[in-house]
């Protein structure tokens, strides 16, 4: 006798997933491999995510860490999260045909960098020691120029140069809330620091975080599909469990336990912004395999941002 199952409401949040950046970078990749043939190399993973990066190997991508790694003669591809200046220059200096797949709004942190290197102002620079995209952005200025803000007690406790006029930048993908506190602290003790034109956070990292707040409050468990080494997605789980709900990132559905599902009615799901749909209906899948599963999509925001294609490859 078939044992009924229980029943299981899930909460898929929208947007989630793949962003613009991501979706561009991934192509630049697709793109070489089609216009230059395999293999094509890429600096650091393209983005955050094994599932991608595995497809991405299949059809003939290598992914390095150095340009040392890269032989003579092959494209280079640099990956969503933006290089230090150094590295483009050093595959120029080898003849090097190099893409770079920075994600537009993290060279738009990149151009602020400089205009305010350039205007004589010490930066104080909010997000995670050892990101890939700090250290791109680390590398557009002269050593020196940038001090690390990773928290609100990093913030309360800088004493900068009195010297130098101060300015702040973000990473991408930070959490909103522990952000706005970081920025709010540094404007109270340096009420002449210059932030950026406009904000830092990406879109995409924003409108995550706000469906899953929009969600929270009416699931009991939340799940997170993404990578541990994917920012956007850990501040979402945390983000998750500080709204007071039980939650979990998890790369694919094989991750899941049922265990931790006991008890639970309802349960929200999300993306992080370099995980692919089909991960989201992988996770959907399984459990319809073991709950009797209602789906509802919450849509807190509609995204139509798309970006253009680097030269060369915009025609391939």
């Amino acid at each position: 006798m078939a044992v009924e199952k229980k029943p299981l409401q899930l909460m898929i949040a929208a947007p989630r997933g793949f962003c613009a950046g991501v979706d561009r970078a991934i192509r630049i990749v697709e793109i070489a491999i089609e216009k230059y043939g395999a293999p094509v190399y890429v600096r650091h993973e393209i983005v955050h995510n094994k599932f991608v990066v595995d497809g991405l190997k299949a059809r003939g991508a290598i992914f390095v860490e150095t340009l040392d790694a890269v032989p003579d003669g092959v494209p280079v591809v640099f990956s969503a999260h933006g290089v230090p200046k150094a590295v483009p220059a050093k595959a120029e200096a080898r003849g090097l045909s190099y893409f770079d797949a920075t994600c537009p709004l993290v060279s738009k942190v990149h151009s602020q960098a400089e205009r305010m290197v350039e205007q004589g102002r010490h930066i104080l620079f909010i997000g995670h020691a050892g990101h890939p995209e700090i250290i791109g952005t680390f590398g557009q200025v002269p050593e020196g120029s940038m001090t690390l803000i990773e928290s609100e007690e990093d913030a309360r406790n800088i004493n900068p140069d009195a010297s130098h006029a101060l300015g702040f930048l973000t990473q991408t993908t930070l959490s909103v809330d522990d952000t706005a506190e970081i920025i709010a602290t540094l404007q109270q003790r340096f009420p002449d620091i210059q932030g950026p034109r406009g904000e830092d956070i990406c879109y995409a990292t924003s409108n995550r975080q706000a469906a899953v707040k929009a969600i929270a409050s009416h699931c009991q468990a939340f799940l997170v599909i993404g990578a541990p080494n994917s920012s956007n997605s850990l501040r979402l789980s945390e983000l998750a469990a500080r709204e007071g709900v039980k939650s979990r990132l998890i790369r694919r559905a094989d991750e899941i336990e049922l265990d931790w599902l006991e008890g639970v009615t309802s349960l929200g799901i999300t993306a992080g912004a370099s995980a692919p749909e089909i991960l989201v209906r992988e996770v959907v899948d399984y459990l319809a395999a073991h709950f009797n599963v209602t789906e509802q999509e919450v849509t807190t925001a509609r995204e139509t941002i798309s970006f253009k294609l680097p030269r060369g490859l915009d025609q391939a």
